[in-house]
């Protein structure tokens, strides 16, 4: 494992790298809105995403490097997510396939970058569809923007909501919350199995 500070627009980040034997691709995981890189189902993915030959980078925003609980805003850190995804990218990834990904918040920042950090793939670890009791406040424009293969491991009692699936969007439902502490060797599982498949056409 390797740890790398980052300079971004947005203050400095921090990638934790943890390679596989023989890298087909690179993972890149965002934390949740108040949460670490060390949350369990974080964890789990970056076991699973080994497993499967994929490289992994666990990516720490600059409000949580800085000491800072409160989140940035969407737009600050999208901005700091495509500077970490150019850094690794150019020194550690060069020429692999990009997959982007994160837990809640993280994974609404792989979606709105998907495209323009040119990721090949998204994971999204119990995607907030919605803030607690109020489904009209909906972020499914978000997931429908991605147009790449996409996989949302969700718990079955999120009060984030649970996302449909869809064209390129697969859904897995695991016992628990939008925490996803409840099955983790599923998500380790659910994310080993879908890598395989969604890079088997880029090798």
């Amino acid at each position: 494992m390797t740890t790398e500070t980052i300079d971004t627009p947005r203050g400095p980040a921090r990638a934790e790298l943890h390679c596989a034997a023989e890298g087909r691709a690179a993972l890149l995981l965002g934390h949740g809105a108040g949460g670490g890189i060390g949350a369990p189902d974080l964890v789990a993915a970056t076991r699973g995403a080994t497993a499967a030959g994929v490289h992994v980078a666990l990516v720490e925003q600059p409000y949580r490097v800085a000491g800072r609980r409160a989140p940035a805003p969407s737009g600050q850190l999208d901005e700091a997510w495509l500077a970490v995804v150019d850094d690794l990218a150019d020194r550690w990834f060069a020429e692999l396939p990009l997959v982007f990904g994160g837990r809640s918040s993280g994974a609404r920042v792989a979606c709105r970058t998907a495209a323009e950090g040119d990721a090949v793939a998204v994971l999204c670890l119990a995607f907030p569809l919605h803030p607690p009791g109020k489904p009209e406040k909906t972020r499914q424009p978000e997931l429908d923007g991605v147009e790449v293969p996409v996989l949302v491991v969700q718990g079955e009692k999120d009060t984030f909501g649970r996302p449909e699936p869809a064209h390129h969007r697969e859904v897995v439902l695991l016992a628990g919350d939008h925490s996803l502490k409840a099955d983790v060797p599923g998500v380790c599982q659910a994310v080993q199995e879908w890598l395989a498949r969604v890079l088997r056409p880029l090798d």
